[in-house]
């Protein structure tokens, strides 16, 4: 058997990566499906506002997921200026002894010094170095690289031809935000805020909203702003065609995000990867994937450059409305099936009489109305409102730690 038809083959279950900011984020991301998760450490990683994780909790979130089978890499894809070299090499061998399985990297000599100091580890090259074709993609792999994380900018047509002409594992963005920039590469925001986007410091300056200097459009109105930002990116409808493709690993953005939105949209993915995966030849493509989605979203998304070259239809120009999602009303954080009482960490309010739905992996979505709430100290209350206020709500289903509640909206 050659290799390329050899990688095909293992490339028949692919990977559900999921960001995680920090060891809570990662924890729901891998109890919600998550094959993988890739975090920051609060060194040499791009989201310097994540909280990102220190060694220690490096080794706690590598034993909780390699427990649960699941792998943790970890982003040094700084652009790397001369006093960031000092340190790189210990921090390496550190991620290597509390068992980090891969690091994303954007510097050459990050590649150089890994297969130095840490030659067993996989090094995966980051979306930051706009790899779009394969002759690029065939030099990365020459250096040592195992994986590329492919440009978000690559259509469909150039995804499978780096599969079938390089025989390296390719991942691909299915999920989350766009950059206005190409691959991230933009100095907006170190020009208007001194903060380094390719440093960790990106005050996303496309989502802001400016004046526009033009006598005849100001004539007809001058109250519209203008800004230049990317609607988000969804490729929920293509997950067939890309597992048929053979992309190894299907990524999702948003490090910053909730623990709601990790936990919906990893589900989501979960649920369509595994229904293809195992009905192949009978599987259709369901709406309520997509009506999912749209629960924990807050911008509009579109395909981006998957199908063709995005146009003002897939990006914000003038006027547009990103509501804060109130659908997320609290954690649970244990569950006595006696009392029939699950305790739930508040995180939005609600109130007796609310309609609303328990769900997770262990369930299937648990939908009731709240009879009644118990505070801690075992009185009788109409609303919780406090944030992260400890409650107890009875439940006649057994629900499990972890497991999430939101409005239902059906």
């Amino acid at each position: 058997m050659n290799k390329i038809k050899e990688n095909k083959i293992k490339l028949k279950q692919p990977e559900l990566l999921a960001p995680a900011g920090n060891l809570e984020k990662l924890k729901i991301a891998i109890i919600y499906g998550a094959d993988a998760v890739y975090i920051g450490g609060q060194e040499f990683s791009l989201r310097a506002n994540a909280d990102n994780f220190s060694i220690e909790e490096m080794r706690e979130a590598c034993i909780f997921a390699h427990e649960r089978g699941a792998k943790v890499y970890v982003t040094v894809n700084i652009i790397f200026h001369n006093k960031d070299i000092n340190g790189l090499k210990d921090y390496l061998k550190q991620l290597e002894l509390v068992g980090i399985d891969a690091i994303i990297i954007s510097d050459p000599i990050v590649i150089e010094l890994a297969n130095e100091v840490i030659p067993n580890m996989e090094v995966h090259l980051s979306t930051q170095t706009s790899t779009a074709n394969y002759e690029a993609v065939n030099y990365w792999k020459s250096l040592g690289i195992n994986r590329i994380v492919l440009a978000r900018e690559t259509s469909k047509e150039e995804i499978k031809q780096i599969i079938d002409k390089t025989n390296i594992e390719a991942e691909v963005f299915i999920h989350g935000a766009m950059c206005i920039g190409y691959s991230g590469r933009c100095v907006l925001s170190n020009y208007l805020t001194s903060r380094d986007s390719n440093r960790g410091g990106c005050s996303q300056i496309c989502r802001w909203e400016f004046d526009i200097n033009n006598d005849y459009f100001l004539k007809e109105n001058n109250e519209i702003k203008f800004s230049m930002a990317s609607k988000d990116l969804t490729l929920i409808k293509y997950i067939p065609e890309l597992i048929d493709m053979g992309v190894v690993s299907f990524k999702i953005e948003g490090r910053m995000k909730s623990i709601y939105y990790i936990a919906t949209v990893v589900s989501v993915y979960r649920k369509i990867i595994d229904n293809y995966i195992h009905n192949r030849n009978s599987f259709e493509y369901n709406d309520k994937y997509n009506q999912e989605l749209d629960r924990c979203a807050n911008r509009e998304s579109s395909t981006q450059f998957y199908n063709k070259e995005p146009d003002h239809n897939d990006q914000y120009f003038i006027g547009r409305e990103e509501v804060s999602n109130q659908d997320f009303l609290g954690v649970v954080l244990d569950y006595d099936e006696e009392t029939k009482l699950a305790t739930i960490e508040q995180r939005n309010y609600f109130k007796i009489g609310d309609r609303v739905q328990i769900f997770g992996g262990e369930i299937d979505p648990i939908t009731f109305s709240i009879d009644a709430i118990i505070d801690e100290n075992n009185n009788e209350i109409d609303v919780a409102r406090h944030p992260q206020q400890i409650v107890k709500i009875p439940i006649n289903k057994k629900v499990y730690k972890n497991n999430l509640m939101r409005i239902d909206n059906n």
